[in-house]
């Protein structure tokens, strides 16, 4: 009878998730309805800090339920509690893409008289087809004003650097 080597057998219980930490196996233990929390930086593509909780209480939030952006959530899931990483998403997998259509400009002629219009306001608008928005006022001028319906983060790569503190099984 032949026997197999020691290296190949701890090899083969690996890969059959028989023994963890050896390689086989989910060791980063994050899936989806698990509530993780993380410390993190996030700046834009010229190093400029957009947001932090470094020196706060940890981000805690359930995998899968929306509450981050779909990148953040996709590198937080592929990491160990006490791992630090920095990862670059792109538009698409944050706050999506810069859209032109969502940019509106409306006459002065359709404000009621008596408005009070300021930059950096937040407007309710109703698209004709009855869908709604709110937009973020971006230009005034004597003829009209300009409203931006996109995100403030859209278009825009994100960095983060995140550590992932703790992560609780879902129910």
């Amino acid at each position: 009878m032949k026997y197999m080597s020691a290296i190949l057998v701890l090899a083969l219980l690996a890969t059959a998730g028989l023994i963890t930490g050896c390689g086989g196996g989910d060791e980063h233990g994050v899936s989806v309805g698990d509530t993780v929390s993380v410390y993190y930086t996030g700046t834009f593509s010229d190093g400029t800090v957009f947001d932090s909780n470094v020196d706060g209480e940890p981000l805690e939030f359930v995998m899968g339920s929306g509450a981050v952006v779909p990148g953040f959530e996709k590198a937080v899931s592929k990491m160990k509690v006490g791992e630090k990483k920095t990862v670059t998403i792109p538009p698409e997998e944050a706050y999506g893409k810069y859209n032109e259509d969502l940019v509106v400009v409306i006459s002065k002629d359709q404000i009621p008289e008596g408005t009070q219009i300021q930059m950096g306001q937040k407007l309710p608008l109703r698209s004709n087809k009855g869908d709604t928005m709110t937009a973020t006022v971006v230009e005034i001028t004597d003829d009209y004003i300009k409203c931006d319906g996109n995100d403030s983060m859209a278009g825009k790569k994100l960095t983060f650097e995140i550590e992932l503190i703790s992560v609780r099984a879902g129910e």
